[in-house]
């Protein structure tokens, strides 16, 4: 199949979409505030596959800027504008060494959760984000942050192997 600018273009275009619509889905199921903007992410590796990083970056930027306008869940909708770039720039964190490999995954990913959930709570003003933390207790607010670091592994592992599924099934 001969590979035009057109055809990227439209993948890059309905990828986009299909993330935007994967977002606008947390609002309708409770459960899917983490769950969706992970799912809305993994929308870019076929871009990236096709187009490379530059336009899974644009395909990022636009269904994330959409995702916040349009998405009824904002709390899933920052998550995905503030991690759904990830599958982009993973393959340039796994080019070093192991142990500041997973030291900068590590760094990105906690330091984008709290910078994300300071500014939801602070300057956006999230009352009932605020009520519902409050009464979880500190503890069980690390429980959920350990949890996060070992589904953000998880994610880090699916995608390796998405990515290279991809570009064996490509070069077929």
């Amino acid at each position: 199949m001969k590979r035009t600018k057109s055809g990227d273009a439209a993948l890059g275009g309905m990828m986009a979409a299909l993330a935007v619509v994967i977002l606008c889905l947390g609002g309708l199921i409770p459960a899917a505030t983490f769950c969706c903007p992970v799912l809305a992410s993994l929308t870019l590796l076929p871009v990236m596959q096709r187009g490379g990083k530059k336009q899974a970056l644009l395909v990022w930027a636009a269904s994330a800027v959409l995702g916040v306008l349009l998405g009824p869940d904002k709390e899933a909708a920052l998550l995905y504008l503030t991690l759904g770039y990830y599958p982009a720039v993973q393959a340039a964190l796994d080019r070093l060494h192991p142990a500041v490999r997973w030291c900068c995954k590590a760094l990105l990913f906690n330091g984008t959760v709290a910078a994300l959930y300071a500014l939801l709570i602070f300057v956006l003003g999230l009352e009932a984000l605020v009520e519902e933390y409050r009464g979880t207790g500190t503890a069980m607010l690390l429980v959920m942050l350990a949890l996060g670091n070992l589904v953000f592994v998880l994610y880090d592992l699916i995608l390796r192997w998405l990515n290279a599924r991809l570009a064996a099934r490509r070069r077929r």
